[in-house]
């Protein structure tokens, strides 16, 4: 049996199961390219901003991470940092706070929506297993003696809607669950920088 075939059996609600698929997969793959890009190894620019800051203060290493143009959530949270170093700790640490939080929802956007995705489509495929059953049964009930023929089509759609939304949920679920490890990974180093960044400053503040 061709695929032409199965999803005419298969009924209109594989083609919202078709469409869902498409969604996922179209969000996945943007969401990793946008973490593959955050997700560059902050440790060298780390070092050099923090030897920076030793030698000629917290205006210079901003300067220096400017001229970088490095756009990750832990530059953006040592930006912060840096940009307010001047009027004390508390005010570091305040834009610091603000800054990874602003960087946590970029990081995780579209994974609840790759979450309801992964509980949505099962539930698609149970209605299309419904209709398929009803088909199936007002078959019996319209015919004394049904033919196998005449079952298939409910029987069918009943089947495959189920195969449908299984697998939709199953490729949203293990893309969400990949997608958030590696924005783990990359909140942990903005937080590695804002744990950091204070005993960075501490001489700066310290000074007359």
């Amino acid at each position: 049996m061709d695929i032409l075939a199965l999803v005419k059996q298969a009924g209109p609600l594989l083609w919202v199961l078709g469409a869902l698929s498409l969604y996922v997969v179209f969000l996945a793959v943007a969401r990793a390219q946008v973490l593959a890009r955050l997700g560059a190894d902050p440790s060298a620019l780390i070092e050099r901003t923090r030897a920076v800051t030793a030698e000629s203060g917290p205006a210079a290493a901003l300067a220096e991470l400017d001229y970088s143009g490095v756009q990750t959530p832990a530059a953006a949270v040592l930006r912060a940092g840096l940009a307010r170093a001047e009027r004390g700790p508390a005010a570091a640490a305040a834009a610091m706070n603000s800054a990874l939080l602003a960087e946590d929802t970029r990081l995780y956007a579209g994974l609840s929506a790759l979450g309801t995705a992964a509980q949505i489509a099962p539930l698609l495929g149970l209605l299309g297993t419904v209709i398929g059953m009803v088909r199936a049964f007002l078959v019996f009930s319209q015919t004394a003696n049904p033919a196998p023929a005449e079952l298939a089509t409910g029987i069918s759609e009943a089947l495959i809607n189920t195969a449908g939304g299984l697998i939709v949920a199953i490729t949203a679920y293990v893309a969400r669950n990949a997608l958030r490890t590696q924005a783990d990974r990359i909140a942990t180093q903005a937080e590695r920088v804002r744990e950091e960044v204070p005993s960075w400053l501490g001489g700066t503040w310290e000074r007359p």
